[in-house]
């Protein structure tokens, strides 16, 4: 990936999405103009957006892609309309419209990309930083999960718990309760004490076998403790990974 600072404005393609898009967006917000040269609102809106984003002195960047010449990435991010504007954020998108709009209206939409107080708070990672990140959005999942590991690494069972419970819909911070509860056990069992291990090493992998392996022994809320691991597991090592699909078909067999 590059270290040179990033063009405000650049036109994209399919060979070059990844990098200036995909990774560009981990360092600073990144704006993709879905557009045609036949589409009349995409002039319109071009100069606008193009404005706006200057304004702002390279907190965001703009890429254009011209979706005739790329109809696999207008496919691959379902293109129906354009112009389409999608910002992307570490990797992902994370904000868009579809049609010209006004310059408030583009203006209200790039700020809602910037980093806030409580974003640049998570960013620095100590454990102050992250309390007070969430103290002042509570909602701010990357904090929550960031506290509730560094918690989990100095041994802060406890409040590592209480800190990953308050969002339990998040299968990660659901998997990081999970792990602090094991933690809290007064005598694990040895299955128990390597899916410990495993996790603190980061073997992933490895704890896949243990968790599904102890779903498939326990009962109870253990059985139920295991398998909300396992489903951690998987997060972690991502959908594609042989020991999560290979984990994923072993924990419905334990299950079902």
């Amino acid at each position: 990936m590059s270290t040179s600072a990033p063009a405000t404005k650049l036109a994209v393609d399919e060979l070059s999405f990844d990098e200036e898009v995909i990774l560009r967006s981990h360092e600073v917000p990144v704006v993709v103009d879905f557009w045609a040269s036949w589409c009349g609102p995409c002039r319109q809106l071009g100069p606008v957006l193009e404005s706006a984003v200057e304004e702002l002195a390279g907190q965001v960047v703009l890429r254009t892609l011209d979706v005739d010449a790329n109809p696999g990435l207008a496919r691959s991010y379902s293109i129906r309309g354009i112009p389409a504007v999608k910002a992307f954020r570490a990797g992902v998108v994370s904000a868009e419209f579809v049609g010209a709009q006004p310059a408030p209206a583009v203006r209200a939409f790039l700020q809602g990309l910037l980093p806030s107080q409580a974003d640049e708070l998570a960013e620095r990672g100590d454990l102050a930083s992250l309390r007070q990140a969430l103290a002042l959005d509570p909602s701010h999942l990357p904090a929550r999960r960031a506290l509730a590991r560094a918690l989990i690494a100095a041994g802060e069972w406890a409040e590592a718990g209480r800190v990953a419970m308050q969002a339990p819909q998040d299968r990660i911070c659901d998997g990081l309760a999970a792990w602090a509860e094991l933690g809290q056990e007064r005598d694990p069992s040895s299955r128990d004490q390597d899916l410990l291990r495993q996790l603190e090493a980061g073997d992933f992998a490895a704890a896949v076998d243990s968790a599904v392996g102890s779903v498939a022994a326990a009962t109870g809320a253990s059985r139920d403790l295991s398998r909300r691991l396992a489903l951690y597991c998987f997060e972690e090592l991502g959908p594609e990974h042989p020991a999560a699909l290979a984990g994923r078909s072993r924990l419905a067999a334990a299950l079902y």
